[in-house]
């Protein structure tokens, strides 16, 4: 690597190069005094002092003014203010100082005798080594040696007929060794300079970054002796102390943090450590500091104590447990959230398995809260639920932890349910609390509660599994009338077991086509004649055999597979009707999960478009359950059945959230009576009267009335007498296959030819 090199990869090399060449440059200047000294005594009396003298004051000068210039340079050319030196100026040095020493031997050894050639050559050649001098820059190492090489060839050149050859193998073998160990020797020490420049400048760097890192506040330096003595510490470490330097030096560092047990530990191990955090007390209250530490361990292998870094920590923390509670807290109410329920029934769980005192997680599901939202609007059903937050937590108490999961769920953790009593008696404070009314800006509010239980290990080992086993007793709650609690049990556990079952049989229901459509009569009140038929579903399942609809429609809904079975029944419904003469029509249930899909009018229009069927053959029957959520698109869908003549009825009118404004859509055009009604008007007044309302406001509404649930002469009479315009029931015909009921429409079709 060569002079030019090393400067154009940074002055370090650079500076140090030219230090170390003024270090050399007595030993380089001495060197060729002494030579010439030794040429003048071997010349003496053979050659005029006329050209001796001169020739030896010029090689002094020249070299002093060398050597001078030499240490200047070490002086004036280093460092970043250091003015740059090229090579050219260090090479042209050298050959200058190299032509004018071997001019006289040059100029003189063709007239020499043969004795004093071979002193001239073997002097000439050892001068060469002198190069030693300056293998610290190589570039003038082998400037100096090719420059004696070329005049030492040239001089045995000329002295070729009078230097005995053995002397002159003997010259070129000893100057050629001398050549290859300069250049060995010049390789290793640029090397090594070169290694201690690239030191030089880490260190530097490092000592500017460390500076910088105490200065800018960013933290503080440390270091211990080998019995973890203070032996440095930053101005700021000071400070933060309240003590000055003087009272740390020389002290246990451990000892001066507080007696901190675990950072002793750590120093006396002896192995670096790193972001070990403590609290530390100071004038200004608690801090909790970090710090990072390293062995010491000289050249010899001996520790020497120990160095590190450190920082104060206190608002970093602060921000983390600030974090950290937004994080597991749920903003509106103020409660832990999900995530934190979870952590909470964790910790319960595995203290319970230890100490073998169960804990318990309840489940809680808000009872028509979502009206509250829809009626009300958001911010009311927001207070709502900060309220109901408030009530838990004063239920509950310190006997656990309450948290909202989310929406209008609740949880709570209760630690220790070693009484199964204690758990059901706060369960049904939490129901009665939560019961009262809600005064929210003047308005009255009533909500309900469904709790769910599960009791850990007992229910469920994890925390999983305790909190499905919730799940599934909240769901059973929810399904058992609301406002009441329920615990798992393994019965549970199988009910839930069994669902998954039907699920998956369903699934291949609808691949294997194991579904059939019944037909129930509707007939005119008037004239008691066939008008049409009610579409009823029927499972026939291989293992379980009829399976009823009130058991497989809830698990097709929940599963999300009431959208194919939906479109299955309106295909079917059309190609059943399809196949029966005008005006015998066809209605079919219509699931509250499949009314809100955008594209239910699509179905309907392509199956009656594949059965080429009017459309006002066709009823689709609707409860009032379907107007709870967000019913704009509920609306939208039924207009636009409408707009392709299909009829809508409103099943069940009278048992549900009822609303005129409902009615007032015009999207309605036939309301059905349900059967509890119609059966128990006998005997209860109010129910006719209820009757005799629903007619006429249907008849306001220009809609038609069925009454279903007619299995008696009297009750057929009744309904006809209050207005109702179809019948149907069992006294009409039960559910029918298709060919039964092709079978009605046959005979009914042969009677009008026949009259």
């Amino acid at each position: 690597m060569t002079a030019r090199d090393a400067d154009a990869e940074g002055s370090p090399l650079r500076d140090i190069q030219l230090i170390s060449r003024a270090h050399l440059a007595p030993f380089f200047a001495a060197a060729n005094a002494v030579a010439a000294g030794i040429i003048i005594a071997a010349l003496w009396g053979d050659v005029s002092l006329s050209l001796l003298v001169p020739w030896a004051g010029a090689i002094g000068l020249v070299n002093f003014v060398a050597m001078k210039f030499a240490r200047n340079q070490a002086i004036t050319h280093v460092g970043r203010s250091g003015r740059k030196i090229n090579d050219v100026t260090l090479i042209g040095e050298v050959v200058v100082r190299a032509a004018l020493w071997m001019s006289l031997p040059l100029y003189l050894f063709g007239s020499l005798d043969p004795g004093s050639q071979v002193i001239t050559a073997t002097i000439m050649a050892g001068l060469g080594i002198a190069a030693l001098g300056l293998v610290v820059v190589p570039a003038c190492a082998i400037a100096w040696m090719s420059m004696f090489t070329l005049g030492l060839n040239i001089a045995l050149l000329l002295g070729r007929n009078t230097v005995p050859f053995q002397h002159m193998l003997s010259i070129l073998f000893t100057f050629g060794v001398a050549i290859f160990g300069v250049l060995i020797v010049a390789r290793w020490a640029f090397h090594q300079l070169q290694t201690n420049a690239d030191f030089g400048a880490q260190s530097e760097s490092a000592s500017l970054l460390l500076q910088e890192y105490e200065q800018r506040g960013v933290g503080w330096l440390w270091q211990v002796d080998n019995e973890n003595r203070v032996s440095y510490i930053s101005s700021r470490m000071t400070a933060l102390l309240g003590r000055p330097a003087s009272q740390l030096l020389g002290h246990s560092q451990p000892s001066l943090l507080g007696g901190n047990a675990e950072l002793g530990r750590m120093l006396l191990a002896r192995e670096s450590f790193n972001s070990f955090e403590m609290e530390l007390k100071t004038a200004r209250g608690p801090r909790w500091i970090s710090i990072a530490g390293d062995p010491i361990v000289d050249t010899a292998g001996r520790f020497e104590g120990f160095r590190g870094v450190g920082s104060d920590i206190t608002e970093m923390r602060h921000t983390q447990e600030r974090l950290t509670h937004l994080a597991n807290m749920d903003v509106l109410s103020g409660l832990p959230n999900r995530g934190r329920v979870r952590q909470l029934l964790g910790e319960s769980l595995r203290a319970a398995t230890v100490s073998n005192v169960p804990c318990a997680i309840l489940f809680l599901d808000l009872d028509g809260f979502k009206p509250v939202n829809d009626t009300f609007g958001h911010p009311k059903g927001d207070a709502v639920l900060r309220a109901v937050a408030k009530r838990l937590v004063d239920e509950v108490g310190a006997d656990g932890h309450v948290g909202r999961m989310g929406g209008d769920e609740f949880a709570i953790v209760v630690t220790d349910a070693q009484s199964r009593m204690t758990i059901e008696q706060l369960s049904d404070r939490i129901i009665k609390a939560v019961a009262q009314p809600y005064i929210i800006d003047q308005t009255e509010i009533s909500i309900g509660v469904s709790i769910g239980c599960a009791f850990g290990p007992i229910d469920g080992a994890t925390v999983d599994d305790l909190i499905l086993k919730a799940d599934l007793a909240l769901y059973e709650a929810k399904g058992a009338g609301r406002g009441i609690a329920r615990y798992f049990s393994s019965a549970l556990q199988s009910e839930q077991e069994d669902r998954v079952r039907l699920e998956t049989d369903l699934r291949q229901a609808i691949a294997s086509k194991q579904f059939h459509l019944n037909f129930q009569p509707l007939v005119s009140a008037k004239t008691q004649k066939l008008i049409g038929f009610e579409a009823l579903i029927r499972w026939n399942h291989p293992q379980r055999g009829n399976v009823p609809p009130n058991v497989f429609i809830p698990v097709a809904e929940e599963s999300g597979l009431m959208s194919a079975i939906g479109e299955w029944v309106i295909d079917e419904a059309c190609r059943a009707c399809a196949s029966w003469p005008e005006p015998i029509t066809v209605a079919l249930n219509i699931s509250p999960k499949q009314i809100i899909l955008p594209a239910l009018p699509n179905t309907v229009s392509e199956a009656l478009a594949r059965c080429k069927l009017p459309g006002n053959r066709i009823e689709l029957e609707v409860t009032e359950g379907v107007f709870l959520g967000d019913n704009g698109a509920t609306v939208d869908v039924l207009k636009r059945l409408r707009a392709l003549g299909v009829r809508i009825a409103l099943d069940d009118f009278g048992t549900g959230y009822s609303s005129i404004g409902y009615l007032n859509k015009a999207v309605f055009h036939k309301l059905k009576i349900d059967g509890s009604f119609v059966r128990e008007a006998g005997t209860r007044p109010e129910n006719v009267a209820i009757i005799q309302s629903i007619v006429q406001l249907a008849n306001s509404f220009r809609m038609s009335v069925t009454a279903e649930g007619v299995e008696t002469v009297e009750d057929f009479e009744r309904m006809r007498d209050l207005g109702c315009d179809i019948i149907q029931g069992y006294l009409f015909g039960r559910p029918l296959s298709y060919e039964r009921a092709n079978e009605m429409v046959i005979g009914l079709k042969a009677k009008r030819l026949a009259g």
